[in-house]
């Protein structure tokens, strides 16, 4: 009956943990328990680095679902990019807006510039951020957006679309500029911005000036309102005109390496 009661208390221990959704503690409260006693740990100390084990666990899990549910087209990290490359750009200012400030006061956050000048890998690296911080984020492009509110309105579904849209903590909009919206569609994004407004952070490229917008939305006064949303208490970054994609195929077919 003495040898039972061990492999009694493991199977108890293992279903309370089902129960309690702690599967990281039914995995390794064997082992770890074992170990403890060789060391001679407290049992406190041992319940301390069980369950410290399993928050941490739980956390990369989280981050994990939250970079799957971003749909984002590739990972990229502010570690990744090349400030030297683009002087321009402060890498300061993408630092403090990678540790969150910018999501808890709900303020934009706008890439200015020409192709190939680093705003999709900018805008990304900062959705993988606010995924490491645990926040609700989703990338699409303006016009992935622009069509999913399209069929959603067709399909009598526009109220629920708009609601999975507003959900979201972060959206990150890619290559808004690069299509011309109908009245119809500019009206549909404009009201997902809108609703967001001083409430959830957006994230935006385009490489329109402001000037220019108008190209897109051929409503002057949707297009002054949307702008005057996505405006406030924005953060504006520019990226300049150089496309440092192309500087690179360039030394590439060269034969001079990458960056010297």
């Amino acid at each position: 009956m003495a040898r039972s009661a061990p492999r009694l208390e493991e199977t108890m221990i293992r279903q309370y943990c089902k129960m309690l959704r702690l599967p990281t503690v039914a995995a390794n409260c064997q082992s770890w328990a074992e170990q403890a006693v060789k060391e001679n740990q407290s049992h406190l100390g041992y319940l301390e680095a069980l369950l410290g084990n399993e928050v941490s666990e739980q956390e990369q899990h989280t981050v994990e679902r939250r970079l799957r549910e971003a749909h984002l087209p590739r990972l990229k990290t502010l570690e990744e990019f090349e400030f030297e490359k683009n002087p321009a750009i402060e890498a300061p200012l993408l630092h403090r807006l990678a540790a969150g400030e910018y999501l808890r006061n709900a303020e934009p956050v706008l890439f200015i510039g020409d192709c190939g000048t680093g705003k999709t890998h900018l805008l990304t690296a900062l959705c993988v951020a606010a995924c490491r911080q645990k926040r609700r984020v989703r990338f699409t492009t303006a016009a992935g957006l622009v069509n999913d509110l399209q069929e959603a309105h067709h399909q009598n579904q526009l109220s629920r679309a708009l609601a999975r849209w507003a959900r979201y903590e972060v959206l990150a909009i890619d290559e808004l500029g690069y299509v011309p919206f109908a009245e119809t569609s500019a009206e549909l994004l404009f009201q997902v911005l809108s609703d967001r407004a001083e409430r959830k952070a957006v994230l935006v490229t385009t490489n329109l000036p402001f000037s220019e917008w108008t190209t897109v939305f051929p409503n002057p006064r949707l297009c002054k309102a949307l702008l005057d949303r996505l405006t406030d208490r924005a953060h504006i970054i520019e990226t300049g005109k150089e496309s440092y994609r192309f500087r690179r195929s360039v030394e590439l077919r060269k034969g001079k390496p990458h960056g010297k």
